[in-house]
């Protein structure tokens, strides 16, 4: 995955590029183009490192490379004969480059933290990019205004040329020029607003193609005549010529309000399906969760009835150890009611977790118990879900060592690395106390949330022990 300050980095040179090839037009060959490129990286290497090494910490070398750097670098440029529109052009250029990036950065910042910031949408990126053709089509129109070979006979060609300084001498012209393309893309919007916004996801949904193309059809017949008026009249159809029919009835403006609805048609329904397809989603990870929040609930109150019956039976033995055991219960609870509840914790909170819960049974069983715990892990901090490993030694104790009428076995072992985590339970039991109970039966339910394809969890009996392994890809 490429970092943020790489694709700056492009972006910018994309800028020292497309300076070059604006300077080498109209007739330029390569001369003038490498001409260009040697001032523009003369200019811009400042910006070019910034971006590289060090725009993650924007707040030292921000106004270090942008306002003492590049006005440094674009002064020795100047000084050495470049052209200043080329030098001026791409300075203010990055200039302006930059306060996108940070207004970019404050936007998907608070995007995160507030629900009504969003990704813009289709609607947005047409209106987005209709904006841009606009204030480019009207940068080179101003640009053009001086040269005879495109401003003749009253008649103004829009050439392939454009100057900031002619933009910022005219720029009055320049809002004009703009609003009035602006307003005629408007126009061909509207045709596709209306598709997108009622004849695809309303009459198309609701009441099939043919009623689709007829609706499509009276749109296009009550507004290509009233807006093709509307573009007729605007002042830049005497200033470039007639761009449109000078007679809004022709049927060149009624096959333009078509062609533009059946061409939105296939990206408009793209969006329909994509929008379905992420509610699915969205559905299905809230049921996803709603599940494993209501398995976590079954096998809380399950070990915790447990442990208040173990409680109990050393309050009826009158211990010298209930004291002990309600602190460490109360520990238990603590993790249980506080950590239990988060996505994930340190493994090294889970076995603290596993070895209270076993030093507190073990003070109410009747026979003595052969418990043995192997730990091998690479990072105490690895995480891992709450609560997953201790539904194997509760299983153990419940179904199988509780039960015992001579010593008991007891084997626990854990391996964990960056990757993987091995569990190994291994418990005796007597004849008649097979059944594993239900925490085995949510945890593989609560597996198959937490790791689809990432898990295996094996169980088998033999010669009186019952063996459980767990295997998960963290």
């Amino acid at each position: 995955m490429f970092k943020m300050s790489r694709i700056y980095f492009w972006i910018y040179a994309g800028l020292l590029l497309w300076g070059c090839l604006l300077f080498t037009q109209p007739e330029g060959g390569w001369d003038v183009y490498f001409q260009a490129f040697l001032f523009g990286c003369l200019q811009l290497w400042p910006v070019l490192a910034f971006s590289w090494f060090s725009h993650h910490k924007p707040r030292l070398f921000r106004p270090l490379t942008f306002l003492l750097a590049l006005p440094l670098t674009s002064y020795i440029c100047l000084a050495l004969n470049a052209d200043p529109e080329l030098i001026v052009g791409m300075g203010a250029t990055a200039i302006v480059l930059e306060l996108l990036f940070m207004l970019d950065v404050f936007y998907r910042q608070r995007a995160r933290n507030s629900g009504w910031l969003r990704q813009p949408g289709l609607e947005h990126a047409v209106l987005i990019t209709i904006g841009i053709i606009a204030v480019a089509l009207s940068a080179m129109a101003v640009s053009s205004m001086d040269d005879p070979a495109y401003n003749s006979g009253g008649q103004l060609l829009i050439g392939f040329e454009f100057s900031i300084i002619k933009v910022v001498r005219n720029f009055g012209t320049f809002l004009v020029f703009c609003l009035q393309f602006i307003l005629m893309y408007l126009c061909g919007y509207a045709f596709f607003f209306i598709n997108s916004r009622y004849l695809v996801p309303i009459i198309l949904k609701q009441k099939g193609i043919l009623i689709y193309l007829l609706s499509g059809m009276a749109v296009v017949a009550f507004l290509a005549p009233l807006l093709a008026q509307l573009v007729i009249l605007l002042p830049l159809n005497r200033t470039f010529g007639q761009i449109f029919p000078s007679n809004p009835l022709r049927l060149e403006n009624a096959a333009a309000g078509i062609f533009i609805i059946l061409l939105s048609l296939p990206i408009v329904l793209a969006l329909q399906y994509a929008r379905q397809n992420n509610r699915i989603l969205s559905l299905e990870k809230e049921k996803a969760r709603t599940e494993l929040d209501l398995l976590k609930q079954q096998i809380n109150p399950h070990f915790f009835f447990n442990t208040l019956n173990n409680l109990y039976a050393l309050s009826m033995q009158q211990s010298a150890q209930t004291s002990e055991s309600i602190l460490q219960l109360s520990e238990l609870m603590r993790y249980t009611i506080y950590k239990g509840q988060l996505p994930a914790v340190a493994i090294r909170e889970e076995i603290k977790y596993v070895q209270d819960y076993i030093q507190l049974q073990q003070i109410r069983l009747k026979n003595t118990a052969d418990i043995t715990f192997d730990i091998l892990t690479q990072d105490e901090e690895q995480l891992i879900p709450p609560m997953l490993l201790i539904v194997f030694v509760e299983n153990a104790f419940k179904h199988g060592i509780e039960n015992a009428e001579d010593a008991a076995l007891l084997r626990i072992s854990l391996q964990c690395s960056e990757r993987r985590l091995y569990f190994c339970c291994e418990n005796s039991f007597e004849e008649g106390h097979e059944t594993p109970g239900i925490g085995l039966s949510n945890l593989r339910k609560r597996l198959e949330l937490l790791y689809p394809g990432r898990h295996e969890l094996r169980t088998t009996i033999k010669n009186h022990t019952f063996k459980a392994e767990l295997q998960l890809e963290l």
